[in-house]
């Protein structure tokens, strides 16, 4: 089969399409046939090897979708045949099949495109666990998502629209707003735009805003700060860099910052956020977008589209 392998820590271009042996399930894994994988900003942090050490070679990618080809002995969740979508893999993603646990495999809806299945994993996992988990979204608070026209932005205004809050979305270019307006954010600014964040306090009345989930803390954290209500949460989701913040803010309002990472859910949380995810793709209210599109062996290309600014959802490979 045709994968994509990381021999050492790098840019871009160390993501090489190569052929390997078709992994082989026993037990309780089975082999899924890939048509789509999703490209999430943290394989190009784990890629460049900000995430530390690496056993060479891998393949990198936790989110798919496709056909069951193959099961092991232990297996009776999904049949072969079956149209899934994977979060979490053995083998890796970013390949024409891959090996996974049962647990990894969900089944994936007939209104769900493939795409829309490699759109679930990561995007909608960190989305939930940001708003609900660690950011203890209430219904009637407002929320502000910055980014909110990438893939996870656009997973979180759908969970925070769908739980009964205020949703406030930030996005680089009239499509992006537009985009994240048609999905139910009350209202949308420009974050180019030098006075954004006096628009969002004026919106406000002078309130701020409950809770905030941050893609780019080393930029905004601490202006983050300033626009929070009394009480208000900030999750960090993404940061490039390091950042200062005047911690006063957080002692003058009762406020707190909050980190998340997907990573650290354990099996019950995992289970409660796929238990919702899953209710919400079956009765339509939930809709993983799709941004651009990429063949398996241009990869490369893909890591760099999913680190510009200017997302408009979800950047997949197709194989």
């Amino acid at each position: 089969m045709k994968t994509i392998r990381v021999h050492a820590f790098g840019g871009p271009e160390v993501l090489k399409l190569e052929e390997l042996p078709d992994p082989q399930p026993a037990g309780d894994q089975l082999v899924v046939r890939l048509h789509s994988i999703g490209v999430n900003p943290v394989e190009t942090y784990i890629r460049a090897g900000k995430y530390g050490p690496k056993m060479f070679p891998y393949t990198p990618g936790n989110d798919g979708a496709g056909m069951v080809e193959s099961i092991g002995s232990d297996v009776t969740s999904v049949t072969v045949g079956q149209r899934v979508y994977v979060i979490g893999s053995i083998t890796g993603t970013y390949a024409e099949k891959t090996l996974c646990t049962a647990a990894q495999a969900h089944p994936l809806p007939d209104r769900l495109s493939f795409d829309q299945g490699a759109g679930i994993g990561v995007p909608f996992g960190t989305a939930y666990r940001a708003l609900f988990i660690r950011g203890d979204a209430r219904p009637n608070e407002t929320v502000l998502i910055h980014g909110a026209s990438g893939g996870v932005g656009t997973a979180a205004v759908q969970l925070a629209v769908n739980h009964g809050c205020i949703v406030f979305g930030t996005a680089g270019t009239n499509q992006g707003r537009e985009l994240v307006k048609s999905l139910g954010a009350r209202d949308i600014f420009d974050h180019r735009s030098d006075d954004y964040m006096q628009q969002i306090m004026d919106r406000t009345h002078g309130r701020g805003v409950d809770l905030i989930i941050e893609f780019l803390a080393d930029k905004n954290l601490d202006k983050d700060l300033s626009l929070l209500a009394k009480r208000g949460r900030v999750v960090v989701v993404g940061n490039r860099g390091r950042t200062e913040i005047d911690a006063r803010q957080t002692m003058v309002k009762d406020s707190d910052i909050r980190g998340m990472s997907l990573m650290h859910a354990n099996a019950p949380e995992l289970a409660l956020i796929h238990a919702a995810l899953g209710a919400g793709f079956r009765n339509a209210t939930l809709s993983p977008i799709i941004g651009r599109q990429f063949p398996l062996a241009d990869a490369a290309k893909a890591h760099v589209a999913v680190m510009d600014g200017g997302a408009h959802g979800k950047i997949v490979l197709r194989v």
